[in-house]
């Protein structure tokens, strides 16, 4: 491997972090689905680093599994998105509620 394992886990968990920092910090929900797919590659990264390391194929194996699952929360949140805007008139995550 020619990338250190530990610098591998530094990139992911930087990518992790900042789609924690997007979901927490917007009120778009347009932006904390970004935030979300942010965070599903942060872990892919650190399977697909994991997998190198350890020689094994399982991490990239489920790196694609979450690649399919991130493309499914797109075409669902957006779907959600467009039905909100339809409905409520507005993208703001706090009509939900009522």
């Amino acid at each position: 491997m020619i990338v250190p394992f530990s610098h591998v886990m530094v990139l992911a968990s930087a990518v992790f972090l900042m789609g924690m920092v997007t979901v927490v910090t917007r009120r778009s929900l347009i932006m904390m689905l970004l935030g979300m797919e942010i965070m599903l590659n942060g872990g892919a990264i650190a399977f697909v680093g994991a997998a190198l390391r350890w020689g094994q194929l399982d991490g990239q194996v489920f790196a694609l599994f979450i690649l399919a699952v991130a493309a499914s929360e797109v075409s669902i949140g957006l779907a959600l998105i467009v039905w909100m805007v339809r409905k409520k008139g507005s993208m703001d995550p706090d009509l939900l509620r009522s």
